[in-house]
């Protein structure tokens, strides 16, 4: 999860995760590039005394400044292509999950376990214990295995909300009448943490996400939930 004072992202804990920050790079050593370009440009242009009198006819210099844009804007968008298309891929889930917001905690549903299912609250401060976190503990976790697909089908009963983990690289509306889904493998087990990232109503602020995610063989011997 995220800490004070934090710059970059927060670790990555699945595939699409970790090429979303590959990305994130990639796209700020371009940017990094550009802005030190534009900026020695204008150091000489307010420093020099030199005048050129063919500036205003040079097709050269100008061929330049549209070809290479377009370059850098390839370069950009072949990358982001790829994972954009990584993040529809349905590849065959090991295990289905529901998810419902309202106003203003989640509904979760275990599909494949006969249609278990219960709402996931956040924790009122009076009832927080020694390491929890503040406006992001709930009362009941969503227990899931690592190294094994998982697909999330995310929807809403009232109002528009955003069912979101960074640490993931999820970020999916869940739209009233409407059944989005997405996809994700985690790599490494620990408690991670997300919220709603749609403004949903006066409480939109609490109505935290919080994964538990455990090893496989664990999962397997029968789904331990934090009911």
């Amino acid at each position: 999860m995220a800490h004070a004072a934090q710059v970059s992202l927060q670790d990555a804990t699945s595939p699409i995760m970790e090429e979303l920050i590959t990305f994130h790079d990639h796209a700020l050593m371009i940017i990094f590039l550009i802005c030190f370009l534009v900026l020695y440009a204008l150091f000489l242009t307010l420093t020099t005394k030199l005048t050129n009198t063919n500036i205003s006819d040079a097709q050269e210099m100008e061929t330049v400044w549209t070809i290479l844009p377009a370059i850098i804007l390839v370069l950009i968008a072949l990358p982001s292509l790829r994972i954009l298309y990584m993040t529809d891929e349905v590849n065959d889930p090991s295990l289905t999950i529901k998810s419902i917001g309202h106003q203003w905690y989640w509904t979760y549903e275990y599909t494949d376990y006969g249609g278990l299912i219960f709402n996931s609250y956040m924790l009122p401060p009076l009832f927080l214990e020694p390491g929890d976190l503040r406006l992001l503990d709930v009362d009941n976790r969503v227990v899931l295995p690592i190294e094994a697909p998982i697909r999330m089908m995310i929807t809403s009963q009232d109002v528009l909300h955003s069912w979101a983990v960074p640490t993931l690289g999820l970020k999916t509306d869940a739209i009233p009448g409407r059944l989005n889904q997405t996809t994700f493998t985690a790599t490494r087990p620990g408690v991670y943490y997300g919220q709603c990232s749609e403004i949903c109503g006066a409480n939109h602020s609490f109505m935290p996400i919080v994964l538990e995610l455990i090893p496989l063989k664990i999962f397997e011997m029968g789904p331990v939930f934090t009911l």
